[in-house]
């Protein structure tokens, strides 16, 4: 039986990737995104098995409806994958407290409503999937990417124990973590950014000049990552976590090994903070 996906963001980047893969499969799409018209196409090439919904996931009333609106139309939902987002890029100092809290209402709180109105369908049914689009930047943040990466950070705490609470339904979690691939995300008219204060050109400068000179010619491809996350959802085991593109691999890796380097470093001391005789 062909499974029916959910996919936020649908109209570009991973979210185009991922639906192109699922309908080469054999699967239903509904691509949901802000402005459906770069689904046009799409839409018309594959009439029976790919349909537009207009949503902005940050509208939380909205997403209820979609998704009542998507089972009652194909009976459920096999796998969700919150994907829309965007960057931002500027010093935490320099970021305003808006700015923070447009980017957790799209990276967070719009994916948690998603997922609440799904469980119910998928506990059900007792089968699902959820993909859960982070970043390397979940993992690892730097300098002008504090307000990106602490949305994705929450992401991924929010999804560990998601996959911990569902696994007991029959329903999968994976968390998907892509380094620099060629996507819209550096896009000039899709990237946020703060003001400059003119205070950070070391540190914020390069990842500002990163953002505006990468774009369009990141390494990773898009189709491939969409590839490997089906065969991740396809797999008996599925992961937890899947690092995407041999930079965010290396990248985790080695911030694994440098947390673990702080950990052994202090770790007689550490354990030493109970009470005596505790």
């Amino acid at each position: 039986m062909s499974r029916v996906w959910f996919i936020t963001g649908a109209s570009s980047g991973f979210g185009r990737a991922v639906a192109e893969a699922a309908v080469a499969a054999g699967d239903v799409v509904i691509g949901a995104a802000r402005r459906t018209g770069a689904l046009d196409g799409f839409v018309a090439a594959h009439p029976k098995q790919v349909q537009a919904l207009r949503l902005d996931v940050t509208d939380q009333a909205a997403v209820r409806t979609a998704v009542e609106d998507v089972v009652a139309w194909h009976g459920r939902i096999d796998v969700l994958v919150n994907n829309a987002g965007r960057t931002h890029v500027g010093a935490v100092e320099e970021t305003t407290d808006a700015e923070l809290r447009d980017l957790f209402d799209l990276h967070v709180f719009g994916p948690a409503a998603l997922v609440r109105a799904v469980l119910p369908h998928m506990r059900q049914r007792g089968s699902g999937a959820i993909v859960q689009m982070s970043s390397v930047g979940g993992q690892i943040s730097a300098p002008g990417f504090g307000a990106y990466s602490a949305t994705k950070f929450a992401l991924e705490g929010m999804s560990e124990a998601l996959a911990a609470e569902v696994r007991q339904f029959g329903i999968k979690v994976l968390i998907v973590e892509p380094g620099a691939f060629r996507t819209e995300l550096f896009d000039k008219g899709r990237a946020g950014a703060s003001r400059d204060l003119g205070v950070y050109v070391r540190t914020v400068g390069a990842s500002r000049r990163m953002v505006a000179e990468s774009d369009g010619a990141q390494s990773g491809d898009p189709a491939k990552a969409a590839a490997l996350i089906l065969a991740a959802l396809d797999a008996q085991d599925t992961p937890l976590r899947l690092p995407l593109g041999d930079d965010a691999v290396t990248g985790v890796l080695g911030h694994l090994e440098q947390v673990r380097g702080d950990v052994v470093g202090w770790e007689k001391r550490a354990r030493a903070t109970g009470f005596d005789g505790g």
